[in-house]
């Protein structure tokens, strides 16, 4: 259960979704030995073995929701921690039986949901999230995701309810971590930090994946506070426990970058562009470094960038924002995507994104509706604060 809050908190879109649209007509080969594409994964790693059995298992049993699970669940893990999106397709295949059921299994509703949030596709992943509590109210997968998703579109109070249900069917520093995000977000930062700092003291028995997920949240919330210093040394701890998430590297990478430190982000993020998710804050340092390859990572990233808006795809407006904004100098192209991308979602690197480009752009009323969340939510983070602070100017 961890995983998947680890991997879908904070908006779910951080990897870029390269997924042909559904009414494209697959490609089939003619020939068996054709190769479709080349995967990271090597016969000799224990991934990949696995991988082939699940596999093998569903090809003869492929109604098996068991194995069909598994596997999809496998696919998920790899595309969280790699970033490279085609995984996601590789589990709906693995669903499909049961993709279109109005009533799955549980589990299936959940994975099903999981996927579809990927897409942005918010409401139709909640009526799965609804109908899995319905059958089994003391779910903490469906309980957790439902409240992410709901914090991310900015419904605070309904993300609350689900937390609290959630503190109850979890482990403690589950429970207070969900909690604790709330809080962080409505102007209790402090007392957020200090509760979940100690719910990890007292979780001797946390996995890597739990600590990694609460070092990640400790980590935001202190560079948020503005204490760069402590947010550095969990976003560490966290990447010393050894297993690959992109999402904590491209929060350490932020923080970084943030600190004018682009040479330890491309160190950091070596051999990872398969995420466009961590591709851009490879651009963007390399840009600020004037690095020899900051025109490689700028074309790379322009080509995903439009074929994602060839196939109609919306999901990562905000890191194309960032893209137009930071690495094009292009704020009159960034400012309409930070715009669209708000009324999707609402976190801060959402926030941030539109003020800037708004603030590049000279058009302050483009900002007006984060100037408004800013107030009402009391959200306290220095950059954004800052940033308020001068359109206000």
């Amino acid at each position: 259960m961890l995983n998947y809050i680890s991997r879908l908190v904070g908006a779910a879109v951080f990897f870029s979704l390269l997924i042909a649209g559904a009414s494209a007509e697959p490609f089939r080969p003619q020939d068996t030995a054709t190769v479709l594409e080349k995967l990271p994964l090597k016969p000799g790693d224990s991934q990949w073995r696995e991988l082939r059995q699940l596999r093998t298992e569903l090809a003869a049993q492929p109604n098996n929701v068991a194995i069909a699970a598994k596997l999809a669940r496998r696919y998920f893990d790899l595309v969280s921690a790699e970033g490279d999106p085609r995984y996601i397709g590789y589990a709906q295949a693995a669903l499909a039986p049961w993709w279109t059921q109005p009533s799955p299994p549980v589990e299936v509703l959940v994975l099903r949901a999981t996927l579809k949030q990927y897409r942005h596709d918010f409401s139709s992943a909640l009526t799965d999230l609804d109908g899995a509590i319905a059958q089994d109210p003391r779910n903490p997968e469906a309980l957790s995701l439902a409240a992410t998703i709901h914090m991310v579109q900015g419904r605070y109070g309904e993300a609350r309810r689900k937390c609290e249900a959630l503190r109850k069917f979890s482990t403690e520093v589950i429970g207070i971590g969900c909690l604790s995000m709330l809080d962080a977000l409505e102007g209790r930062a402090k007392e957020a930090y200090a509760h979940l700092q100690a719910a990890l003291a007292r979780a001797s028995d946390a996995s890597p994946a739990q600590r990694i997920w609460v070092l990640t949240r400790l980590g935001e919330i202190a560079a948020r506070l503005g204490n760069y210093g402590a947010a550095e040394k969990h976003y560490r701890e966290g990447l010393s426990l050894g297993l690959v998430d992109g999402y904590l590297l491209a929060a350490y990478a932020d923080l970084l970058l943030d600190q004018n430190r682009p040479a330890e982000v491309l160190t950091l993020l070596k051999g990872m562009n398969r995420s466009d998710l961590l591709l851009l804050r490879m651009g963007l340092a390399a840009k600020m470094l004037a690095a020899p390859d900051a025109e490689k990572y700028r074309a790379e990233l322009a080509n995903r960038f439009e074929a994602a808006k060839m196939r109609g795809d919306k999901v990562h407006q905000a890191e194309e924002a960032r893209f137009r904004l930071s690495v094009m100098n292009d704020p009159q192209g960034a400012l309409p995507l930070a715009k669209e991308n708000w009324t999707v979602q609402k976190e801060a690197r959402d926030a941030r994104i539109l003020l800037e480009s708004a603030i590049a752009a000279k058009d302050r009323a483009a900002a007006e509706p984060v100037l408004t969340w800013l107030k009402e939510t009391k959200m306290e983070d220095v950059i954004l604060r800052r940033l308020a602070k001068q359109l206000e100017g």
